[in-house]
């Protein structure tokens, strides 16, 4: 028997499985909800328990995160270790705010009062969040975001599939996805006082077949394929509403894409041809729009870095935490999401956050090129590298407020950087552009709201000629979404949007390692 003990004392025991780890048992018992688990990578420590008998022998990465003498008192993280008996407490669950919920929105109330019209809920399913908005007459009442329920059975696409792969896995995680859209549903039903009529859900592929019961041993491994491609109506369960699925355009680049291509096509002004659509989220979806009628796909691992999670500090974007950081005389100075944290209330850094840290580094020179720390000469730089030391092994930068920067961190960030680097070079080169030609860049997902371009040009996923056309596009899935549940003219528009899209399957190419590696760098690599 697992015999568990929580922060304000209550008891509870769970029945030992060797095939989940300890961290997913306790998530499965609704103890984690809504903690940004990094699941299974060992770098968040928000998993962490404390063993009060027989310890298991630490892991390398137990003794970076947690530090000897944390391990002498027994804590471990419980993502590396498997559900058999133990006697374990549990601290307080360092959640990331709770869901984020939007009251009825301005244009309603100056309409007076709510519209008419069917009620129909748009809902985007991150691997990381879920983020939904309830509409009635093509305006919006009120939506809101949230962790993904899914998120402690694995923090990004691969992970969550593995987990599928396992016995009743994917059932585990379709009825997690299930119940929450019912009490999205519940509520919108509960605000209006109307019945909702329709759903349409944009999620990428792995998150579609889920949420469906589809197999996925096709997303799973190579050679991957699709044996649904989206593109119609469903019933999804019998007690939801009709569900509008856009199309899947490729096996990694799934109905968000094609979502918020749609709302760029249909927004009050279209881009101009060529143009990229980049969405970042664990994996980094791209489209490359050549033409009305030719369009280049591809896609990358990012991880869930650029979501807040799996850092050190990496929370998400809910108030209180820091979006950015400013490069001022006196050293860095934070700036937060809404408010500062209130008293009691533990910090943390969004992924947009952590880029700002990173590129004020590099511009200061206590990062190189390379993402290593290292003293610069310049006094600024000298007093922002103060206290930089080795912690465990590992060298850290204290940045004040109880935030530090680890080395592992800046890895991490250089591992998204070379990625999204790869993916923008591999399409140019197969279109035959050079980066200038594109009109702009329209980044969506999770940085696509707050990043600033100077911190993309100096960390070196875009080239300066294309930073300058950046385009914060805001959730575009959840935009399309919208759009697909009101306007017949898009929905027909993306039905055929699959006919003019090539993937390109970059982790195929016996190349990819090197190219991948070349790009591990804080600089642009064309």
């Amino acid at each position: 028997m697992i015999a568990l003990c929580t922060h304000d004392g209550r008891s509870q025991n769970l029945t030992p499985d060797p095939q989940l780890t300890l961290a997913q048992a306790i998530f499965l018992a609704g103890l984690w909800q809504g903690v940004p688990l990094c699941a299974g990578l060992g770098k968040c420590g928000l998993c962490r328990v404390r063993f009060l008998s027989a310890p298991p022998p630490p892991f390398p990465e137990e003794t970076r995160r947690l530090g000897q003498t944390a391990l002498a008192e027994g804590w471990r993280l419980s993502c590396l270790h498997p559900a058999t008996a133990c006697k374990i407490e549990l601290p307080e669950p360092k959640r990331s705010g709770g869901p984020r919920q939007l009251k009825t929105s301005e244009t309603a109330k100056t309409a007076g009062g709510t519209p008419a019209g069917e009620l129909t809920l748009a809902v985007d399913l991150g691997t990381t969040s879920v983020h939904w908005a309830a509409q009635a007459g093509g305006t919006t009442l009120y939506g809101g975001q949230e962790l993904n329920p899914q998120m402690g059975l694995g923090s990004e696409v691969m992970s969550r599939l593995g987990f599928a792969a396992r016995p009743g896995g994917a059932e585990t995680l379709r009825q997690l996805a299930l119940e929450r859209l019912r009490e999205l549903v519940r509520h919108a039903e509960a605000e209006s006082g109307r019945p909702v009529a329709r759903l349409c859900v944009a999620g990428n592929s792995a998150m579609t077949y889920l949420l469906l019961g589809l197999p996925v041993p096709g997303l799973a491994r190579a050679p991957y394929r699709l044996d649904y491609a989206g593109g119609d109506d469903r019933s999804i369960a019998p007690d939801l509403p009709q569900t509008r699925i856009p199309p899947l355009l490729a096996p990694f680049v799934g109905a968000d894409l094609s979502a918020g291509l749609t709302a760029l096509a249909f927004g009050a002004q279209p881009p101009q041809h060529p143009y990229l659509l980049a969405d970042l989220g664990t994996n980094g979806e791209f489209i490359l729009a050549l033409s009305p009628n030719e369009y280049l796909l591809a896609s990358v691992p990012m991880g869930p870095a650029l979501e807040g999670v799996g850092l050190r500090h990496g929370r998400a974007a809910a108030p209180g935490a820091v979006r950015a950081f400013s490069l001022t005389p006196a050293g860095l100075k934070p700036e937060y999401v809404e408010r500062p944290p209130m008293q009691g209330e533990e910090g943390g850094i969004t992924g947009v956050g952590y880029l700002s840290l990173a590129s004020a580094l590099l511009r200061a020179g206590v990062l190189d090129e390379s993402g290593r720390f290292v003293v610069p000469a310049t006094p600024l730089g000298q007093r922002l590298a103060k206290g930089l030391a080795d912690v465990n092994g590992e060298a850290v930068l204290p940045l004040g407020s109880g935030l530090a920067l680890p080395a592992s961190d800046v890895e991490e960030l250089v591992k998204v950087k070379a990625a999204f680097n790869l993916a923008l070079s591999r399409l140019l080169a197969e279109s035959g552009l050079k980066a200038g030609a594109l009109t702009a860049v329209h980044l969506a997902g999770a940085m696509g709201e707050h990043v600033d371009a100077r911190d993309l040009a100096t960390l070196g996923f875009l080239p300066p000629v294309l930073a300058e056309r950046l385009v914060r596009a805001g959730n575009t899935s959840l935009a399309g979404a919208r759009l697909l549940l009101n306007s017949v003219e898009a929905w027909d528009w993306v039905r055929a949007l699959p006919g003019k899209c090539r993937p390109l399957d970059l982790t195929s190419d016996p190349g990819f390692g090197s190219l991948y590696v070349e790009r591990m760098v804080l600089r642009h690599v064309a």
